[in-house]
């Protein structure tokens, strides 16, 4: 537990509150084999990393899928049937993402996400309309970990570094967020987050509870 009083909470969402495994997603669609290859040839997440910049999610899917003839159809499947790739949500995450907002605490959304795949999330995914402040990086056109994107935050919300609390389920972000002196929480799993959360006083362990 810190001493520092939290003045925001900040969420990651892809692997914290909605699953995010692409890999899945291909090996039940395609086959492990066939999935293995395409992703040995063509650099899936770097593809993604455009969209999360704020590049056009249909064009650019399309615009690879066009240039991997022996995997097109396959490409056009993380823009066509992306909310397959994006999900199930993880109940426990918002269950406390509410309980926080319900005891006042401020929330925040961190997220690597396209402009127009995020406007898909939130029309099946309503909660995610839900944060104080959404920080959306194809918005923000910069992506995590790269500092800018955290110092913007900063800047918009005016909250000091050490009073906010972030998780995110990747290594490399978490550490970007810690070396500006932001508190942290590595998500592995909801209960972890939950117990956190718990241990900061931010909520009581029935508030986390189904």
């Amino acid at each position: 537990m810190s001493g520092t009083r939290i003045g925001a909470v900040v969420f990651d969402i892809g692997n914290v509150l909605i699953e995010w495994q692409p890999e899945r997603f291909y090996d039940r669609v395609i086959g492990p084999e066939a999935r293995k290859a395409m992703f040995a040839e063509v650099d899936l997440h770097a593809m993604n990393d455009e969209v999360d910049r704020g590049r056009d999610f249909r064009s650019t899917i399309y615009d690879h899928a066009a240039r991997y003839p022996a995997h097109s159809d396959a490409i056009r499947m993380w823009h066509d049937r992306w909310i397959e790739l994006a999900s199930p949500v993880i109940p426990q995450s918002v269950r406390v993402l509410r309980a926080l907002r319900a005891r006042g605490v401020p929330v925040f959304s961190l997220t690597n996400f396209g402009i127009q795949s995020f406007d898909y999330a939130v029309s099946i995914y309503r909660f995610l309309e839900e944060f104080d402040r959404p920080y959306i990086s194809g918005h923000m056109g910069v992506i995590k970990p790269d500092p800018e994107i955290y110092q913007m935050l900063e800047a918009d919300c005016g909250i000091a570094p050490e009073r906010l609390l972030f998780t995110d389920d990747r290594a490399e972000n978490i550490a970007a967020a810690a070396a500006r002196g932001w508190q942290t929480h590595h998500f592995t799993g909801s209960q972890g987050w939950a117990d956190r959360l718990v241990a900061e006083g931010l909520l009581s362990v029935e508030e986390t509870l189904p």
